[in-house]
């Protein structure tokens, strides 16, 4: 059974809960008996060996914990003589006895049920009379690593999670990311460490997702690194808000032989669980447009008293938007380049490329990034990619160990005409990427050279086909009538050329003779004074010489004009859009002439055959 078809077949089990549950609530029961039933097959084929050095160890007076995580041969254990099956032989005392049986897990494993408030929800099955028939339901799913592995168990936690989501009128966004564009996010992040894709390279690197969901980024990160050096090893950290996300991916990683001791619960920005630890790799997709009003407090006091100690020198980004303090918090847990650098890849929307004017606190954010040269790539994204989100998104890639031939460059990706449409609609996802699109974004980046992508129109103007074009590809033959139109896609750039200068410009204060007024007092006695009235500001790219940006764009309107150097400012945006725009002439006004003489010529002829 695919996992689409079991997660299905698993949620159709709170049929049983119509009626004693609303809809929004048949995720609380659902999901952690999913991860229950997971467990509980997991630790099936050692239960009896756990169980006989149970018995032993405290007698002989010594803590058990070592021997019995290692006779489960997992990372949890369970000293309970019970399991679902066995459970379903004393009806009458079934809730007594899962109590007794979710408290012979293992702390680790203990906490997630607590996460989850699963023992609220079975004396509320218990009083309405279902908890018997759920507990059959799930006790008959046959959930064991030999039938469902651990990579079709993590894509059927997230289904649920999704439907959970759905049907609560919450944001699936909220809790996890798309595959696809988690499976690209992996790809640019591991593409340039040779070491770790080496086959047979038994390296060691920690990965950290701070807004970990249900752990989708940390799962497919493994899976890739698996699959093309199995030698290699991941160790996973996280941090996750929300109590029921935190508890499917700490029972994942728990399953999957990680120290859950790493996935750690909390508000990342205001309590960060992995304070002063650094990390290989790291991976996000924080909220978009999410206010950080409720750590605040915090955030503001880190900024102040620890400044670039701490994780918020840089700056502030505007209250409304929190999702810049998660990339300076991401930066914060880079390694420099002599201890091996880091990589991070982490989505954001529109608003950190351009938001905020010289400096405001994105723009201090921006200047921070690029002067100490740790953008890689930026990748734009098709829009309606995420479930509570149609807006334009945008993956970016940043790291403290860039290649000689990457220093002092940052590469623009336009993915934006990457995209397949999907059968059918999940909230506001509509489209996906394919795995060709996701190979050619990866060779774009890979490559790092400027291309094009031409697309082929035949007569009537219908797209008919679409070809990447590289440095020196010819491109393809126009068809019959029909034209091939180019489209930049990727690009290169210096960082300073995102920088520039906000100088102001003053104009003479003059009375009502038309005198210029001269200061009378201090420094400015005997200068010409400022008239606010007519004061003015100009952004002066910062590779251009201020004054011979002055002498030309200014001087010629405002021969009396001067720059006030004392309010010189220096900021830096990224107008992703406007370096992927090409200009399309508007069509002769002849050929919108012939045209409407067509159209009118056939209007006519319908009139006339109507009046016949």
């Amino acid at each position: 059974m695919n996992h689409p078809a079991l997660s299905s077949f698993i949620w159709s089990i709170a049929d049983l809960l119509r009626g004693d549950y609303k809809q929004s609530e048949y995720g609380k029961v659902v999901l952690p008996f999913t991860v229950l039933r997971r467990l509980d097959c997991v630790l099936a084929g050692t239960k009896a060996a756990v169980l006989a050095e149970f018995d032993t160890k405290p007698q002989a007076g010594i803590s058990p914990d070592a021997f019995l995580l290692r006779k489960a041969g997992q990372s949890f254990y369970n000293t309970s003589p019970l399991d679902l099956a066995k459970l379903l032989g004393d009806q009458d005392h079934l809730r007594e006895n899962l109590y007794a049986y979710i408290q012979g897990f293992s702390p680790a494993a203990r906490d997630i049920f607590e996460r989850f408030d699963f023992f609220t929800q079975l004396e509320r099955l218990a009083k309405a009379g279902l908890l018997y028939l759920v507990t059959e339901k799930f006790a008959h799913i046959d959930l064991h690593p030999d039938t469902v592995d651990n990579a079709q168990m993590g894509l059927v936690f997230e289904e649920l999670i999704r439907k959970f989501a759905e049907i609560s009128n919450e944001t699936a966004g909220e809790h996890f990311t798309p595959r696809e564009v988690i499976r690209l996010m992996v790809n640019l992040l591991f593409i340039e460490d040779d070491d770790v894709l080496s086959a047979g390279n038994a390296v060691v690197r920690t990965l950290y997702d701070p807004t970990a969901g249900t752990g989708g980024m940390l799962s497919v990160a493994g899976e890739y690194l698996v699959e093309h050096n199995p030698a290699a090893r991941l160790t996973m950290f996280g941090q996750e808000l929300n109590d029921e996300s935190y508890a499917i991916c700490k029972a994942d990683m728990l399953i999957k032989g990680q120290d859950v001791r790493n996935i750690v619960v909390g508000n990342t920005l205001s309590d960060d669980g992995h304070a002063n630890t650094k990390f290989d790799y790291m991976l996000s997709n924080p909220p978009f447009g999410v206010e950080w009003k409720k750590v605040e407090k915090d955030v503001r006091k880190e900024h102040l008293d620890k400044g670039f100690d701490g994780r918020f020198g840089p700056g502030l980004p505007r209250v409304s938007d929190g999702s810049m303090l998660f990339l300076l918090h991401l930066i914060s847990k880079m390694r420099p380049a002599v201890d091996g650098g880091s990589r991070i890849g982490i989505v954001l929307n529109g608003s950190p490329l351009f938001t905020g004017g010289a400096g405001s606190g994105e723009s201090e954010i921006r200047r921070y990034v690029l002067e100490n040269d740790l953008v890689e790539a930026i990748v734009g994204l098709p829009t309606d990619m995420f479930y509570n989100t149609g807006i334009s998104t945008y993956i970016w890639i940043l790291s403290s160990k860039k290649p000689d031939e990457r220093k002092g460059w940052v590469q623009l990706i336009d993915a934006s005409s990457f995209w397949q449409k999907m059968r059918k609609s999940l909230g506001s996802k509509r489209k996906e990427l394919s795995d060709a699109h996701i190979a050619d974004i990866t060779r774009l980046f890979g490559d790092f050279v400027e291309a094009e992508q031409a697309i082929v129109l035949d007569a009537a103007g219908k797209e008919v086909g679409r070809q990447i074009l590289l440095f020196g590809d010819a491109p393809p033959v126009a068809l019959a009538g029909g034209k091939v139109k180019t489209v930049p896609i990727s690009r290169v750039f210096k960082n300073e050329e995102f920088g520039y200068t906000t100088i102001t410009v003053e104009r003479p204060l003059r009375d009502e003779a038309g005198n210029i007024v001269l200061g009378e007092r201090g420094k400015q006695k005997g200068k010409p004074q400022p008239d606010s009235g007519l004061r003015d500001t100009e952004n002066v790219p910062l590779l251009e010489d201020i004054d011979a940006y002055f002498a030309r764009e200014v001087r010629p309107h405002a021969p009396d004009a001067w720059i006030d150097r004392d309010k010189s400012k220096v900021g830096y945006e990224i107008p992703f859009n406007r370096h992927f725009y090409v200009f399309e002439p508007p069509r002769s006004l002849h050929e919108i002439d012939e045209e409407l003489k067509g159209v009118t010529a056939r209007i006519m002829a319908m009139l006339e055959g109507l009046a016949e």
